[in-house]
């Protein structure tokens, strides 16, 4: 299935390993009218995949000058950093493809446009945050995604080289910063479903992370 043996194996975060998307998504939505705006989804979405300050631009410019955004966010951040102290469900097959990983001993990398501290606030309560050698994240490169710079670092780090690399993404713009570093990408939709150019860009578009495992195993 695969053009090449996979040599090391690079994860988005949100919405690839956990099921945090779909968490943002919903307090985003919800907490909007306290602050005197709403959230319709279609620009949530826009902000998928982004790094931080673009997501930001996209509320912005949505919400306008008036309104309170950092408050906003804050508030946002709060129940995401609550839900994520008691533990945020693993995507449906990530412990079972990260078992298969480690017993075959293909090395894994976490490339996300989250920050440091959200990654081991969000993984360490579940018990994943060790299963990586290698985290890169927010702050650790030039361009965040949709450039391909995550992953050629996560790359550089491993010591693969990018075109070795099995990239596992969910949005479109992680689709594209994989395929731009030139990994092998494989998507596995969460919120957002796979178009065209996602087709165009990825080896395969599975439904789920046992899918991939399936994939090694042959």
């Amino acid at each position: 299935m695969f053009p090449r043996p996979v040599r090391a194996v690079v994860f988005d975060m949100d919405g690839l390993l956990v099921e945090t998307e779909a968490l943002v998504r919903d307090l985003m939505m919800e907490l909007a009218p306290a602050f005197g705006g709403a959230l319709p989804l279609g620009v949530f979405q826009l902000m998928v995949g982004l790094p931080g300050h673009a997501s930001d631009a996209i509320a912005r410019e949505h919400f306008g000058a008036a309104f309170p955004l950092q408050a906003y966010l804050d508030a946002v951040s709060m129940r995401v950093h609550a839900a994520c102290e008691l533990g945020v469900a693993p995507k449906t097959g990530a412990i079972e493809l990260l078992d298969y990983l480690k017993a075959v001993d293909i090395p894994r990398a976490i490339a996300t446009s989250s920050s440091h501290a959200a990654v081991r606030r969000t993984l360490a309560p579940i018990g994943i945050l060790e299963r990586f050698e290698v985290i890169v994240a927010a702050g650790d490169y030039a361009r965040g995604k949709p450039e391909p710079d995550p992953f050629l670092v996560a790359a550089e780090r491993l010591g693969v080289a990018a075109r070795d690399c099995l990239a596992l993404e969910d949005s479109h713009n992680g689709v594209r910063a994989a395929h731009a570093a030139g990994m092998m990408t494989v998507m596995a939709p969460d919120l957002l479903e796979a178009t065209d150019e996602m087709r165009q860009k990825c080896v395969v578009i599975v439904e789920t992370l046992h899918h991939v495992r399936a994939l090694l195993i042959r």
